[in-house]
C-alpha cells in the first residue's frame, strides 16, 4: 500500500518541472490539445509563485525543435531551461543535482510528449527516490493514443496522476485566504 503522505502536496515540498513545451512541439498538438496544455501549465506556473515553490524547465534539442513557447517562458521568473539530447531530463548534466539541491522529493511533471520525455524523466526521477505526480491536462502528445498510453504507463511505474485542479486545490488546502482567491481564478 502506498504511503498517503506521498499523494499530498505541500508548497514547501514540491518542484514544477515543464518540459520540452518547444516551438516546434507545441506547433505539432492537435487543435484544442495545445491551448489546454499551455492553460494548465501557466496555472501551475502562477501557483507556483504564488506559493512560493521551484520551477524547472529542459529543452530538447533547442536548435531543432525551437526554444520553449513565449508564453511559458515569460512566465517563469529567471526562465534558464535545462538544454538536453536525450529524451529523459535526468541526462541534462546539472538537472538532477539541481533538483537535489532543491531539496523537496515531489515533483508536478508537465510538458511534452507524455509517452517519450515525460515518461523516461519520470522513470529516472522514481528511480532516484523523487515522488512524481502526473498532471495530466499539463502533458500532452501528438496523438491521443500516445497520451493515453503514455498516461497508463506512468501511472503503473509509480506515478501518482493528477490533474492541474486537484493538484492546485491540494497545494492550498482551505478556502477563502487570499492565496485560494487569486488562485481558483485560473481553473474557472
Amino acid at each position: 500500500m502506498a504511503d498517503i503522505q506521498d499523494f499530498r502536496l505541500t508548497p514547501d515540498g514540491c518542484v514544477l518541472v515543464v518540459i520540452d513545451v518547444q516551438e516546434r512541439l507545441m506547433a505539432a498538438m492537435p487543435e484544442g490539445i495545445r491551448e489546454r496544455t499551455l492553460s494548465s501549465i501557466q496555472a501551475l506556473i502562477e501557483t507556483s509563485k504564488r506559493l512560493g515553490f521551484p520551477v524547472l524547465a529542459s529543452e530538447q534539442y533547442p536548435n531543432g525543435l525551437g526554444a520553449t513557447v513565449a508564453e511559458i517562458a515569460g512566465a517563469v521568473p529567471d526562465f534558464s531551461p535545462f538544454e538536453k539530447m536525450t529524451f529523459s531530463c535526468a541526462g541534462a548534466g546539472e538537472f538532477i543535482p539541481r533538483l537535489r539541491e532543491l531539496g523537496r522529493s515531489k515533483i508536478l511533471l508537465t510538458g511534452c510528449e507524455t509517452h517519450v520525455c515525460c515518461f523516461q524523466t519520470a522513470l529516472d526521477l522514481m528511480e532516484q527516490g523523487f515522488i512524481v505526480h502526473s498532471v495530466a491536462d499539463a502533458l500532452c502528445s501528438r496523438r491521443k493514443l500516445n497520451w493515453r498510453m503514455g498516461l497508463s504507463a506512468l501511472e503503473g511505474a509509480g506515478a501518482i496522476p493528477t490533474t492541474t485542479e486537484q493538484a492546485l486545490f491540494d497545494l492550498l488546502r482551505v478556502a477563502g485566504s487570499d492565496d485560494f482567491k487569486a488562485l481558483s481564478r485560473l481553473i474557472k
